[in-house]
């Protein structure tokens, strides 16, 4: 059949307008079959099978998952339901509490900061919020169940140390019950129950767990990195966001929460209880109190791979540079020096290190989990995940609203997409 010219140039919008639609629905992303990235389109099925079978046995509501290669998506797919209430199939355009992985965007927002010169990572950060020069670190009696005292600290928290997580902050309810952070249980430092400087007062008053620099600690330390960005630019850090990082990156769907007409594509999913402290989901559909840093943001599967491939392109998506390329490599090396404690709970594992917002592989060795040398991960605390891979020019994203499924799926998930790898 022969077109018109007229004819030709109408066929041509339309297919060039469902390439728009499709494209704009994948993040902005080509989507190309995994042969032609190396990737194994049957050893690839061993992951879906996997999954399809586990979030079933594990009565998990659904998740949804994408892996990009050589910056294109190779797999992208969606199991079981974003409600299970309502029985609303899960999407690829879910938004998923993503709590933890706020942490590198807050990490990228500081480093965007230190980038112009606003203060170096050995700064005390006391110098920007004076209330964090009261702190004081406790001393514990032998079996850690009573405070005996408190006592000055070797040297002050740095930017760094809260980067990095050794700043002696604690969260209180992840490794054994302690004195300490049975302390940090005991006060109410949920951000979505007050204002980020009542925030600050309440934790400046509670004691460190040990003296800055000297222990990985999984804390509070990012949430007050969103408050030094906050002091620094005298804006919140959900206008900082949006202007310098989610509008750039053309992250649409992500914020610190969901505005009414898009609640319909929220997942939902279980509550949960950590060392008998019972955690709720958070209410994302009400704009919070305190933009939480830490754990505040919710987010896309197509959202959270726009950032990731920023990060891998070494700060760079679309013509768009948000950090410079040593800038992502000073982030993605590690500052977990061999003289610091790990403490009872190390998250990264073995083989890992940590730099400033993410767990870095050190080498190939040691770590029961596949993965390259300098590779970057970090997840979230409802069951949500990322990782990159630098020497494979990958990205995975898992995501899910299931915390006690989540850290039994997350490292069988990156066991069996690197098992797909065949090239």
């Amino acid at each position: 059949m022969k077109y018109t010219p007229h004819q030709t140039l109408l066929l041509l919008a339309f297919l060039l307008s469902i390439f728009s639609l499709h494209a704009q629905e994948s993040g902005g992303f080509r989507i190309e079959a995994p042969e032609k990235h190396g990737f194994s389109p049957e050893r690839l099925e061993r992951l879906s099978t996997y999954l399809e079978r586990e979030l079933a046995v594990r009565k998990t509501p659904g998740a949804a998952v994408l892996i990009m290669r050589h910056g294109v998506i190779v797999y992208e797919l969606t199991f079981g339901e974003q409600d299970m209430v309502t029985k609303t199939p899960m999407d690829l355009n879910s938004i998923f509490r993503i709590y933890s992985m706020t942490k590198p965007i807050t990490s990228a927002a500081v480093m965007m900061l230190w980038e112009q010169g606003y203060f170096k990572l050995d700064d005390p950060i006391s110098l920007y919020i004076p209330e964090f020069s009261r702190m004081k670190v406790a001393i514990e009696n032998e079996d850690q169940s009573e405070i005996l005292s408190l006592e000055k600290p070797n040297r002050e928290i740095t930017i760094q140390d809260l980067l990095r997580h050794t700043s002696g902050l604690t969260y209180g309810i992840f490794g054994k019950p302690t004195a300490i952070r049975q302390a940090y249980m005991n006060t109410n430092l949920s951000p979505g129950q007050q204002t980020i400087e009542e925030f600050i007062e309440k934790l400046t008053l509670l004691p460190l767990i040990a003296h800055p620099g000297e222990r990985w600690e999984y804390g509070y330390s990012t949430d007050v990195l969103g408050f030094l960005v906050e002091k620094i630019s005298g804006m919140s850090l959900e206008a900082f966001f949006d202007q310098y990082i989610l509008s750039p990156l053309k992250m649409n769907d992500t914020g610190f929460h969901i505005p009414e007409e898009k609640l319909p594509r929220a997942a939902q999913g279980f509550d949960y209880s950590t060392n008998n402290y019972p955690t709720h989901l958070k209410d994302v559909a009400r704009p919070p109190l305190m933009h939480s840093g830490g754990g505040g943001l919710v987010s896309t599967l197509y959202d959270y791979a726009r950032f990731s491939q920023m990060m891998l392109n070494g700060g760079e998506l679309d013509g768009v540079r948000l950090l410079g390329s040593k800038t992502v490599e000073l982030m993605t090396s590690n500052h977990v020096g061999a003289s610091v404690e790990r403490g009872d709970l190390y998250l990264p594992g073995p083989g890992y290190g940590f730099g400033l917002g993410y767990a870095v592989r050190l080498e190939p060795g040691l770590s029961a989990m596949a993965g390259s040398q300098g590779n970057y991960r970090w997840g979230g605390w409802a069951g949500t995940g990322i990782w990159i891979d630098p020497q494979e020019e990958m990205i995975a994203i898992y995501m899910m609203q299931d915390v006690a499924s989540s850290a039994y799926l997350r490292d069988r998930f990156k066991n069996l997409v690197y098992q797909a790898i065949v090239d």
